[in-house]
């Protein structure tokens, strides 16, 4: 019999080749995204000093989400994002997938920080 891995096991694999190519600087963050199954959640990394610079999530009060794992869920958490980013004075940076495909929720949180002005 076979033995399969997991679907959780295979994406951080990929993540983990996704990122020795992929690195956030001070200049250029990295933008990460988390997807479970009950929210998604987004960060601003700056790699070089291991720090957050911003974040947002669908449990965030000020988005008053009744469901986060959805793609208007995932709207909303791209655009609070980007406007975080522009008050912390950032508009360029790097989009880490998270080993996800870029699909669904991960590209409405993408498309979303796109339109509210984060560059990637």
């Amino acid at each position: 019999m076979i033995n399969k891995k997991s679907r959780n096991s295979m994406r951080q694999m990929r993540h983990t080749r996704i990122r020795t190519t992929l690195h956030g600087t001070a200049a250029v963050p990295r933008l990460n995204v988390f997807r479970s199954n009950t929210g998604i959640y987004a960060q601003i990394i700056d790699d070089e000093s291991a720090t957050t610079l911003v974040s947002a999530s669908s449990l965030d009060k000020d988005l008053k989400l009744e469901n986060g794992s959805n793609i208007e869920a995932a709207k909303k958490v791209g655009a609070s994002i980007a406007e975080k980013a522009k008050k912390a004075g950032i508009t360029k940076v790097v989009f880490d997938r998270g080993g996800y495909l870029y699909h669904g929720r991960v590209q409405a949180l993408a498309d979303a920080a796109r339109e509210n002005g984060l560059e990637f």
